[in-house]
Formats: structure tokens, C-alpha cells, sequence
């Protein structure tokens, strides 16, 4: 059975929840993330409410004094405030896609044997294939702050570690992230069976929908989640004043 598809205000949530700032403060108009090296994703403010210019000011400051530059995410109801933010001076940066697809899709075939397992907590190596794609010990603790059913992905080519992912759910909604395929294991077909294997684990705990973020210029991602049969769902950027802002 498919279920209504998820809409944006619950795929968004559905980020923060899975992919969790160190602490979020609500003033003003704004929704302000500590990231403590988490990535832009957890580090990004958002519009609440109707704001004025002043307002930004504020929330520039505020994220100063969280230590962090000013980093604002635009999703689709936000074009005054990215107008607003262009007008002064902010770059726009990492265009990303929201992917998503009924569970069912992901679900109707088997898994190889000894391909893709979900495993919490996260084994060394899985630890080791994530630093390698970048995905340090900021990162790490992000998943370990996310609370609901939650697993790593370990995948595995010719008998050999090859990938490592995070999975958790929110309202149905199964969010995949920190999916690394070491650069000797790609092209192999792996990254569609970790995808599986997640989506496996996700409706054995009742989800519905599966669903992931990657950045436009992500380009092996892109093809991967076509391959697979997800649609692009929404989109959202960011606006970073500083260019040692964090990356995605």
C-alpha cells in the first residue's frame, strides 16, 4: 500500500529530526541551530515567522555569538528572504535535492548475501569509511544525538568493507545520510543495495516513505537515486555571508 506522500513541511522536519543540531533556539523569526561542527545542515538558521531587516541583523549576531558565521537555508517558501540575503552580499551555495520514494520500491527485491547489513552501534571501520568521505567525529555525534529507530549501513564488495550509511525515521519517513562508498568500491552496484538494505530495515520498523538530500553538484548520487526510482521532492540552498562557513 502507498501512502500519501509526505509534503515539504514534513520532509524538512523530518531532516531536522534524523540529522539533529547540537541545540536549537527559537527567537524572533528565527529558527537558530548550534552545529558544533556538524555541517551546514545543522549549523543553518530559518525563517519562523514574517521578519523584518533589523531581524537579520539580529540573527547574524546571535549565530556570531554561537561562534558560528551567519548561514541561512532557503527552502521553498523563503524567495524575499533569499532576495533580501543576495542583496547583501550572501553567496548561495549547495543547491540540494530532497529525494524520495515509497518504501515499497526499495523493498521488492532481495539482498545479496553478505552485501549490506544494519548495524547500531557503528562498527570501527564504519567509523574509518565515513572519515574518509569527510564524515569526522562532528558528524558522528549528529547520529548519535538522533533519537527514534535509527542503524548504520555497512556494505560490503568481494568480501571486503566497502560503505558506510546512516538511517533514522521520523513520521514515517525513513532519511538516509552519510552514505560513503570508498573510491575502489564505486561503480559496483553497492550504493543501490545499501539504499535497499536501508529501506528494508525502515519498513521493518513501520516506514513508509524513503528519503535522502544530496547537493546538485553530487553527481553519483543524482544517478544513483535515478536509478533507484526516487523523485525529486524538494530543494533548498544556502546563503553564507563568510566562505569559511561549513560545508555540507
Amino acid at each position: 500500500m502507498i501512502h500519501k506522500s509526505p509534503d515539504l513541511t514534513r520532509l524538512f522536519e523530518t531532516l531536522d529530526a534524523t540529522w539533529p543540531a547540537a541545540a536549537v533556539v527559537d527567537t524572533g523569526p528565527w529558527r537558530l541551530r548550534e552545529g558544533r561542527g556538524g555541517g551546514k545542515r545543522v549549523s543553518a538558521a530559518t525563517a519562523r515567522d514574517a521578519w523584518r531587516v533589523d531581524d537579520l541583523t539580529a540573527a547574524e549576531r546571535a549565530m556570531r555569538l554561537m561562534g558560528q558565521p551567519p548561514l541561512f537555508m532557503i527552502r521553498n517558501r523563503d524567495e524575499t528572504l533569499d532576495i533580501a540575503l543576495e542583496s547583501q552580499d550572501y553567496a548561495r551555495v549547495d543547491p540540494t535535492h530532497i529525494w524520495l520514494s515509497p518504501i515499497e520500491k526499495l523493498t521488492d527485491t532481495k539482498l545479496p548475501r553478505v552485501c549490506a547489513f544494519s548495524i547500531w552501534e557503528p562498527l570501527a571501520i564504519m567509523r574509518e569509511i565515513w572519515e574518509d568521505g569527510g564524515i569526522g567525529a562532528a558528524r558522528q555525534r549528529v547520529m548519535d544525538r538522533a533519537e527514534g529507530p535509527k542503524t548504520g549501513l555497512f556494505g560490503r564488495v568481494s568480501d571486503r568493507p566497502a560503505g558506510a550509511g546512516f538511517v533514522a525515521i521520523h513520521r514515517g519517513v525513513a532519511m538516509v545520510h552519510a552514505l560513503h562508498i570508498l573510491e575502489e568500491h564505486r561503480a559496483k552496484g553497492l550504493g543501490g543495495w545499501m539504499m535497499r538494505c536501508a529501506a528494508l530495515w525502515a519498513q521493518s520498523k513501520g516506514a513508509s516513505w524513503i528519503a535522502c538530500a544530496a547537493t546538485e553538484e553530487n553527481t553519483g548520487a543524482t544517478a544513483l537515486y535515478r536509478s533507484l526510482q526516487m523523485q525529486v521532492a524538494g530543494r533548498y540552498h544556502y546563503r553564507m555571508l563568510d566562505t569559511e562557513s561549513e560545508t555540507e
